[in-house]
């Protein structure tokens, strides 16, 4: 196991200890176990059964608190929009509308479940670069904040819907700066060769179309540059091309009152070194601090990840001749994160006495049938018997919210841990739900 002094080499899997202690809303109990803010998560196992998806309230409201606290000690006007994708737990979107916090949404699905978590509409930008004559009416007949617009043939379907309902849309044009983030390809979106956003070199012509169309306002820009990202470098370019081009409309005769700076901030899975709240207000200020803006960002993934866990048991464990195989009972099904971007996420026994056994290399796999259905290869854990439980930690973003069926497994359960007491959020989906909407043909 990595010693403590290793805590911050992203190379070197962090031990069972450094990955506690860097979470401080999770700590062991020599009885209970580990604990998710002093509710022991065993017993939510026992209770519940697993796989379960849970979640700290305190977490995600301390971390809503210290990233808003960072941005307002710019003195900049900046408004936050969680970035529903991340976890669309109506929950997760109460919390947040009890934070006083907006939505940023990508469907028509997720734009109903922000208002019906009571997220006012004006605090709700509607970004995607697919959204249908339908959604974009939705969006119109809600009245949200801003839209996002991402392409001119999107801005021409948009004017066509606003103006034939007499409507005026609010409309920032999402800017592709062809900035590389550093981050996984597959959520990098800020390159030119990404499906996302407006070319910065024909921003302005467009900006310009936009003044002239009917039902069409536009207000600002907007940029997202991808998601997970560690370094704040990616940020300062993205940033001062967007400030660049504000600056240049202007000259031209066009007004510019927001930017929306998108999300992206990553978080520690490994306890590697990641961009903090006041490092990118401070990249923030130093871009748009002489231009009079109203600024908007996007968190996601650094809200909501730490705060979960995804609890699972072990089924067997599979002797072989290289290394043992621990089957859990989750699988790629509930957390594909793994499978899907190769990510790393930490995995710790429930159990305190198990926690303090000595670690060997074990490969944690779930029951799907792909060989893509690995959560850990080559990992330092202490042996593990069957019926053993685990959490699989930073789960709390696009976990449970890019859950499927597959393999016929229904989704996982979800729990709620609040000031001490815990509660189901979801229920486990019942096993007779998976053919309840299938029709046998006549």
């Amino acid at each position: 196991m990595a010693a403590a002094s290793h805590r911050n080499d992203p190379t070197t899997d962090p031990s069972i200890h450094d990955l506690i202690a860097g979470r401080p809303w999770l700590r062991y109990h020599a009885m209970d176990g580990l604990l998710l803010d002093g509710v022991p998560l065993a017993a939510i196992a026992d209770a519940v059964a697993t796989p379960t998806w849970v979640y700290s309230a305190a977490t995600m409201r301390a971390r809503c608190r210290a990233l808003t606290a960072a941005m307002t000690e710019t003195a900049l006007d900046v408004s936050t929009h969680y970035a529903v994708k991340a976890n669309d737990s109506l929950a997760v979107l109460a919390l947040f509308a009890a934070e006083a916090v907006g939505a940023d949404v990508v469907s028509g699905g997720e734009l109903l479940k922000a208002r019906q978590a009571g997220i006012p509409a004006s605090r709700i930008v509607y970004s995607g670069i697919g959204k249908s004559a339908a959604e974009l009416r939705l969006a119109l007949a809600h009245d949200v904040g801003q839209i996002n617009v991402e392409s001119a043939e999107e801005l021409a379907m948009l004017s066509a819907l606003a103006a034939a309902d007499g409507i005026t849309a609010r409309v920032a044009l999402r800017i592709n700066p062809d900035v590389d983030a550093a981050t996984n390809d597959k959520i990098a979106t800020g390159r030119a060769t990404d499906k996302f956003g407006i070319a910065h070199h024909e921003a302005a012509a467009l900006y310009a179309q936009a003044a002239s169309l009917p039902g069409i306002r536009p207000v600002g820009l907007a940029t997202h540059i991808g998601s997970q990202i560690l370094d704040l470098a990616p940020y300062r370019d993205a940033f001062a091309r967007i400030a660049g081009l504000a600056q240049t409309l202007r000259r031209n005769g066009l007004a510019v009152e927001t930017v929306d700076c998108g999300g992206g901030l990553g978080i520690a899975y490994r306890n590697e070194p990641a961009v903090s709240p006041t490092a990118l207000a401070a990249a923030m200020k130093a871009a748009f601090h002489n231009l009079d803006l109203r600024l908007a960002i996007e968190p996601g993934r650094w809200l909501v990840g730490p705060a979960g866990v995804l609890l699972a048991s072990v089924v067997l464990v599979k002797r072989t001749a290289q290394q043992p195989f621990v089957v859990l009972d989750a699988a790629m099904n509930d957390l594909v994160r793994p499978a899907m971007y190769d990510a790393w996420h930490g995995i710790v026994p429930l159990s305190a006495t198990d926690a303090l056994a000595p670690p060997r290399p074990a490969t944690v796999v779930g029951p799907v049938c792909e060989t893509g259905d690995t959560f850990a290869r080559n990992r330092a854990l202490p042996p593990l018997a069957g019926n053993a439980c685990v959490a699989i930690l930073d789960a709390g973003a696009y976990g449970a919210v890019m859950s499927s069926t597959y393999n016929a497994r229904p989704l996982a359960a979800e729990v709620w841990v609040d000031a001490e007491r815990w509660s189901v959020i979801r229920d486990r989906q019942p096993i007779e739900a998976l053919w309840q909407r299938d029709r046998l043909p006549p």
